[in-house]
């Protein structure tokens, strides 16, 4: 009765009844049915299988497919009813005995043959035995050849659903297994179908490379990879999209990477961005395939920047320079935004080129440009000349200069310069704006730290002390009603903290006018600030004076040099130039250039146009000027190139201080190191600032090593210890 009643589950279910019976024979006494029940539906299930695999033969090659996904869906889902209705035997009977998933997954078992599975284990079991096994290779087939007739569009909807039901019943056949549930599909599916798959794009490769450039192979082939994913999404497992993929990059791609990677040069010089925009998913794709791009790339910047800054000429060098390498990295950066998704392995190629263009020594033996004219491109926007140009646009365009600064390699020398042309700046009162020197200063500290603008921001803190000062000074000078006859007015500045040097100190003797100022001033500061030391910078002082002697006033600033000299004509119309020189005591570099700009001015005349100590000076008591208020600047500012050499001078020195305490630091940490190891340590933490050369590091060593700061260990001569 029971029998009869389970072959109706399929179809028919009256499940009220079945699962009583079921439960019945389980519990029946004095001996329970359940072994018995178990194999009764065991053989039930076996012969109905064997029975459909008849029927599905009956219909024909022709309709095996279709035959055989009409038997699957009917049986899958009577067997998942079958399933609940043995509940109770599944549960108290069958699971009792069964390996757990631990043995299983970790002891790398199998149910052994005596082993019960549960019922609708045992109904699929069954089906792939009886059913997939005999038909496997007929229904592979026909599998294959329905896919093939999708990739050439010409499957209709009907088999489309029939072809993904067929494959998905190789997984959902094998779904209960803790371990490997897919190696039926893999096995008996999968490869035969990556193998198809293969030879059809192995196939359509060569015949697309025959008919087409390589722009539209290109375009071809990521069409034909876009499909094989559809394609997978609408018939295969998600454990194969990736292999699928993988078999079609290999032999439209991979096989193919000499012809691809023939085609970058080209294209990256020609810019075809369409054309790179379908090269770059392509040989990403594959093994060692986006390195020639990211080469040819990085080759091209490198040489486009190069055009670009290559044979600058005029007075604004400095400016074409950075300008014209911001217009390089702002183009490239946008390509490859748009072109390369941004990946960061173009991005890197930007950046090294860059640093090669920007760090480019046309000479080796001479020392890169780049830091002096970027400082020189800052001090430009910076200064009070920056006519035509708003605040905003100046403050972009310092933002901008990061970018090529944080290229440098030798950051240290762009210091050097910029806090050079920052001091002259400050003292001779030219920023164009306090807030954007702060602000520039601030983007330094950003890109390299506090220390790197340490003594930049002591600058700023001495020109504010100073205006304190002079106000103290003033109210010094009115409590004790003094009147020093003229307008005074200094900046006490830290040695250590400006980049003014002893260099270009000169002797002087201060004019009997300012003789007064100067010792009260002294006097007033040392009784403030006991210990200190002034030192007067004759040289970056500057006046203003004004001439009452012509048809009409002039007030003119000049520098206390200027001044000096003219000053002398206070009580006389004619001096030689030994006169001169002798009374100021000054040297003959800066009295010569100091007394020629006031000869170019006309505001002084000379007998002869060559100077000589006894050429005489006299006051152009003609002279006249449109303008009743002026600057004399041709002694000011601009750098010579013995200033040049200087800094670069100094720059050198600093580096040689700097290593030196790097190694000591290091060595009082480690105590003993090897040579190697020193060097590596040193170029780690001067990278920041600069590169230094393996010759200048050793040269420090040996220094520290004469200073007696280390010293070589006995045992080795490529090993130093600390001498504490």
């Amino acid at each position: 009765m029971f029998l009869e009643q389970l072959g109706m589950i399929v179809s028919e279910i009256n499940y009220y009844f079945i699962s009583s019976d079921v439960y019945t024979l389980c519990v029946a006494y004095p001996e329970p049915l359940a072994d018995k029940l178990y194999q009764e539906t065991k053989c039930f299930l076996d012969d109905h299988v064997k029975a459909l695999l008849e029927k599905v033969r009956a219909n024909g090659e022709a309709n095996l497919l279709k035959s055989y996904h009409q038997a699957w869906v009917e049986y899958s889902t009577g067997i998942g009813y079958l399933h609940r209705l043995y509940l109770y035997l599944n549960q108290q009977h069958i699971k009792k005995q069964k390996l757990s998933e631990a043995e299983i997954i970790y002891g790398n078992l199998t149910p052994d043959a005596q082993e019960q599975m549960e019922i609708g284990e045992l109904g699929l079991e069954i089906w792939k035995r009886n059913m997939v096994e005999p038909l496997k290779e007929n229904l592979v087939n026909l599998l294959l050849e329905g896919i093939h007739y999708d990739r050439l569009g010409e499957a209709s909807h009907n088999i489309t659903d029939i072809i993904r039901g067929v494959i998905n019943s190789f997984v959902s056949v094998e779904e209960y297994k803790k371990k490997g549930n897919l190696e039926l599909y893999q096995e008996i599916f999968e490869a035969p179908f990556l193998q198809a798959s293969g030879e059809y794009y192995k196939r359509e490769a060569s015949r697309l490379l025959q008919e087409c450039d390589v722009s539209q192979y290109m375009e071809r082939v990521i069409q034909r990879l876009e499909e094989e994913t559809l394609r997978s999404n609408k018939f295969l497992h998600s454990s194969s999209f990736a292999k699928v993929k993988a078999r079609c990059e290999q032999h439209m791609v991979a096989d193919h990477l000499a012809f691809l990677h023939g085609e970058c040069k080209a294209m990256v010089q020609q810019e075809r961005r369409k054309d790179l925009s379908n090269m770059y998913p392509l040989l990403r794709s594959v093994k060692d395939g986006i390195g020639v791009l990211i080469a040819e790339l990085f080759e091209h910047i490198k040489t486009q920047g190069l055009e670009a800054v290559t044979g600058l000429r005029g007075d604004n060098v400095h400016i074409q320079f950075v300008e014209s390498m911001l217009t390089v990295h702002k183009k490239y950066k946008e390509l490859i935004q748009e072109v390369f998704n941004g990946d960061q392995s173009f991005v890197g190629a930007l950046d090294k080129a860059c640093s090669s263009v920007i760090n480019h020594r046309p000479n080796p033996k001479m020392a890169c440009r780049s830091p002096e004219m970027l400082a020189k491109y800052c001090d430009s926007l910076l200064k009070k000349s920056s006519k035509g140009i708003s605040e905003s646009e100046i403050d972009e365009k310092l933002a901008q200069s990061i970018t090529i600064f944080k290229y440098i390699d030798d950051k240290d020398v762009f210091q050097k310069f910029y806090s050079r042309m920052l001091a002259k700046r400050l003292i001779h009162q030219q920023s164009q704006s306090m807030d954007a020197e702060e602000a520039m200063i601030n983007r330094l500290k950003q890109a390299c730290g506090y220390e790197f603008t340490n003594k930049l921001h002591r600058m700023f803190t001495d020109i504010s002390v100073s205006s304190d000062l002079n106000n103290k000074f003033n109210n010094f000078l009115k409590l004790d009603n003094i009147d020093l006859g003229i307008s005074f007015s200094i900046y006490v500045l830290q040695a250590g903290a400006w980049p003014l040097g002893q260099s270009a100190l000169t002797s002087f003797a201060v004019p009997q006018e300012l003789e007064k100022s100067v010792q009260m001033f002294e006097n007033f500061y040392h009784n403030h600030f006991s210990g200190r030391k002034l030192t007067w910078l004759h040289h970056l002082c500057q006046a203003e004076l004004k001439l009452s002697y012509l048809k009409k006033p002039y007030q003119i600033t000049m520098q206390t040099f200027q001044m000096a000299i003219l000053l002398l004509f206070e009580k006389t119309d004619s001096l030689t130039c030994k006169e001169v020189q002798e009374s100021l005591q000054l040297n003959a570099d800066q009295f010569g250039k100091h007394l020629t700009s006031l000869l170019e001015s006309k505001i002084l005349l000379a007998n002869s146009e060559t100077q000589t100590p006894e050429t005489v000076l006299t006051l152009n008591m003609e002279y006249s000027n449109k303008r009743t208020k002026f600057r004399i600047t041709a002694a000011l500012q601009r750098e010579s190139p013995q200033e040049v050499e200087q800094t670069l001078s100094a720059v050198d020195e600093d580096r040689k201080l700097y290593l030196q305490a790097a190694i000591v630091r290091i060595m009082k940490s480690r105590k003993v190191l090897r040579h190697n190891a020193l060097i590596h340590e040193v170029l780690s933490q001067s990278k920041v600032s600069f590169a230094p050369s393996i010759s200048m590091i050793k040269k420090c060593i040996e220094a520290l090593i004469d200073k007696q700061y280390i010293e070589r260990t006995p045992n080795s001569a490529d090993e130093y210890s600390y001498v504490a």
